[in-house]
């Protein structure tokens, strides 16, 4: 579990390292027509490490649930978080990095999603899944198994 925390925390200071050094403005939302847009422009936007793209989905509360149950909340969090993401492996990040569904299944407006990650720093595909919870055209709750701490890097 404390593996876990610091590798998150890791992430989430990493983050908020690049958000002071490099400030920069929200961008305005991107309403998509269903809950599976939503869902795939997140996907594609964390493929492309595309930061405007990922926060154009996101409203003021959102919240991410981690896999210890830490719980990231607000948009200015969730950018800061996902600034430290889309950094060099060298860094801490995950730049290069290949999100795939493998498996999807919506119920509602959320849509539950088995993924695996490849990238060239990975010594293996790393298997996962998330819960995104949309609504009117945003993504409002992700629930997530993301854990770096339980990769293989090279």
């Amino acid at each position: 579990m404390m593996k876990h925390l610091v590798t998150l925390t890791t992430i989430l200071y990493a983050g908020m390292a690049h958000a002071e050094d490099n400030a920069t403005a929200m961008p305005s939302y991107t309403l998509q027509p269903n809950a599976e847009m939503v869902t795939f422009e997140h996907i594609d936007a964390l493929n492309a490490c595309d930061w405007d793209r990922l926060m154009a989905q996101y409203p003021e509360e959102v919240l991410i649930i981690l896999p210890n149950g830490a719980w990231v909340e607000g948009r200015p969090a969730v950018g800061e978080v996902f600034k430290g993401f889309c950094t060099e492996r060298a860094e801490a990040g995950f730049l290069g990095a290949t999100f795939i569904a493998e498996k999807v299944k919506t119920v509602g407006d959320t849509v539950n999603v088995s993924w695996r990650v490849e990238a060239d720093w990975l010594a293996e595909p790393y298997k996962g899944a998330d819960a995104y919870v949309t609504r009117d055209g945003l993504m409002y709750v992700q629930v997530t198994t993301f854990d770096p701490a339980d990769m293989n890097f090279r």
